[in-house]
């Protein structure tokens, strides 16, 4: 039996990189598992689509649920976008569109998703809701302005909901990737904010390894069996953290790095 069998999961960002890989190790734990994205990219759990900017689709979505469903274990709000921009040329359209994605739309879901994750409130575990930050919400890295603001304001919603809704029997938890090896990580090594100074990709991608501690950025399933974790009731004591997962990334002195 896995460890996730007869929980129900909704996971916005379903069909990305790292949604991907989430919906495919919580189906194989044995979840119930909806991957809500904009467009369906043929993987793991039932396919929705969900636009997290839409208030009146994301009401719609979970009044549907609820009459299918008698509660909902686990939320992961995973859809995300990045602009590789400094302030300077950062529009105010690209700037409200980025939050209106990464930190509006992540509200609104969970807003919405609350009904239903009260009713799962009472099994060992109760109720789990993971956020995706990111250890640019820590610290930054260059033209990526508008993103780490994102990040930033997410770190500190995930705190605020552990707060509020703790007493409510859910958990509120926020990962916080490094470096990732998904379609969003190989646009940033291709942007002018890598800092790739007209490096080939290949080199630039062998730098960015070599500045970990681990000489190796992660992988999707990486992301996927931390998240896995809070989801279940191993984990039920864990609540309003930021998880780091970044191979050692932020953890040591940058000026000391090669």
């Amino acid at each position: 039996m896995g460890a996730l069998e007869g929980k129900t999961a909704f996971v916005t960002g379903g069909c990305g990189g790292i949604g991907a890989a989430i919906c495919s190790r919580f189906e194989r734990e044995g979840a119930d598992v909806i991957a809500a994205d904009i467009s369906d990219n043929g993987g793991a759990g039932s396919f929705r689509q969900f636009d997290v900017t839409d208030e009146a689709g994301i009401i719609n979505t979970f009044e549907e649920l609820a009459r299918n469903w008698d509660k909902l274990d686990i939320l992961v709000n995973a859809a995300g976008i990045e602009i590789e921009e400094t302030i300077e040329n950062t529009t105010l359209e690209q700037w409200n569109r980025i939050f209106a994605i990464n930190v509006t739309g992540m509200f609104l879901t969970s807003k919405y998703a609350l009904p239903l994750l009260r009713k799962a409130s009472g099994s060992p575990g109760g109720a789990s809701v993971i956020n995706f930050g990111s250890y640019d919400g820590y610290i930054a890295d260059p033209g990526l302005a508008a993103y780490c603001a994102t990040k930033g304001a997410v770190h500190a919603l995930t705190k605020a909901m552990a707060c509020d809704h703790g007493p409510e029997g859910i958990r509120v938890n926020a990962i916080c990737p490094g470096y990732v090896d998904t379609p969003m990580l190989q646009s940033f090594f291709e942007g002018e904010g890598s800092g790739g100074d007209g490096q080939t990709l290949e080199a630039l991608q062998q730098a960015v390894r070599d500045v970990h501690p681990m000489r190796t950025y992660g992988k999707p399933e990486d992301i996927a069996n931390l998240v896995n974790w809070l989801a279940s009731d191993e984990a039920r004591y864990a609540a309003g953290q930021l998880w780091v997962i970044d191979g050692g990334l932020s953890a040591q002195v940058q000026q000391m790095k090669l």
